[in-house]
């Protein structure tokens, strides 16, 4: 079997407009700090999607933040090679990333078609080729900046759909944290799982402070507390607090930098997110076993949540997948934005992979070619 095409499609969506992000300081803080809010956009809203074609007629496919250039500089690589030899096409690529000028992880996408095709090949699911651990994996409910009333109004709409765990955004500063985090903990008892995420809001004293607040109250970890590039303030964090801090979120798409930062005490727990790779995923999970320490799937993840509901069930070490919507089938609406009709349901606070070879996606097609803008 060999790759015989790579292609990119820019669908485009005739009744939404996409969005973006405008830069607001925070107010009431002796610093200069910074959050940012949503914007509309102008342009309709778009999603991407990379395919693998073979001449076995068998075909991968993922969505994908990939750029034209770079699915041209991946044609001129893997044109003519087998897909199913994933390692050597990893391999070649993690190790000609400097040699084509692409950011680490750029690859990712191509990565996931590649286990798509083999899941095909074999007549499994990807969570088979692995070897799953689990039926289901567990789900937390993540919120955007609020009040505590915002918050649990949030907690109260996961728990309808079975969640039992939900994420803090709070970008106000530990001063103005620390009471909601006890006033929340306060509301929903001792045994609800919570999580702190302040996205580079604190100061180091900040984040040794709200994180002693957060070992008392029983949280399950606290992420991004500052700014990652800032190594020896996250190992000074990491060796003050019991609590697991978890770094690398902006990092995660490099394996090298990711992995020095477990190695060197800079972070207890690794972000990852198989937009940079399956097989990336993998080898971080694996190193981070042997560490003793997880990783945690960042957002959605791949195929409006296929691919994060795959790896959550063959990954023992990681706890939990990150959920937005506010209805249990959030996902499985977007995906039919696009013409993916069968993106996971969240039942009973669980995500769990569809039975069908590979990702198994299933497709209106007539509605994806629809909506075909630009094709590369």
């Amino acid at each position: 079997m060999k790759i015989t095409a790579v292609k990119l499609y820019i669908l485009e969506h005739p009744e939404r407009k996409g969005s973006g992000h405008r830069l607001v300081q925070v107010p009431n803080l002796r610093r200069i700090q910074y959050t940012h809010k949503g914007v509309p956009s102008r342009q309709p809203a778009r999603q991407a999607f990379i395919e693998v074609l073979t001449d076995a007629g068998i075909a991968g496919r993922c969505t994908t933040g990939m750029s034209p250039g770079q699915v041209e500089i991946l044609r001129n690589q893997v044109l003519g090679e087998n897909p199913m030899h994933r390692e050597r096409l990893y391999q070649m690529l993690h190790k000609g990333t400097r040699w084509v000028y692409q950011p680490p992880g750029w690859f990712g996408d191509f990565d996931n078609c590649l286990w798509d095709i083999a899941g095909k090949v074999a007549g499994l699911p990807v969570y088979a080729l692995i070897g799953r651990v689990r039926e289901r994996f567990p789900v937390y409910l993540t919120g955007g900046d609020g009040t505590v009333e915002d918050y649990l109004q949030a907690i109260e709409q996961g728990r309808e759909m079975g969640i039992d765990a939900y994420k803090f955004h709070s970008y106000k500063g530990g001063k103005a944290d620390i009471p909601i985090l006890q006033q929340v903990r306060e509301a929903v008892g001792p045994d609800y799982v919570l999580i702190h995420d302040p996205v580079c809001s604190y100061t180091l004293r900040e984040a040794i402070e709200v994180g002693h607040v957060m070992e008392a109250l029983d949280f399950v970890w606290l992420e991004e507390p500052f700014h990652e590039q800032k190594m020896n303030l996250y190992q000074e964090l990491c060796g003050e607090l019991t609590i697991p801090v978890m770094a690398t979120e902006m990092l995660m798409h490099d394996i090298g930098l990711s992995s020095q930062w477990l190695i060197h005490g800079a972070t207890d727990r690794l972000r990852v997110n198989a937009r940079h790779g399956t097989t990336q995923v993998l080898k971080l999970a694996h190193f981070a076993e042997l560490y003793g320490t997880n990783v945690e799937l960042n957002g959605q993840g791949g195929l409006f949540g296929l691919l994060h509901a795959h790896l959550g069930c063959c990954i023992e070490n990681t706890d939990f997948y990150e959920y937005f919507s506010t209805t249990p089938d959030g996902s499985r609406r977007q995906g039919e934005d696009w013409g993916m009709v069968n993106a996971p349901l969240i039942t009973e606070g669980h995500i769990g992979p569809p039975d069908e070879p590979g990702w198994g996606a299933t497709w209106d097609e007539a509605r994806f070619r629809s909506l075909v803008a630009a094709e590369y």
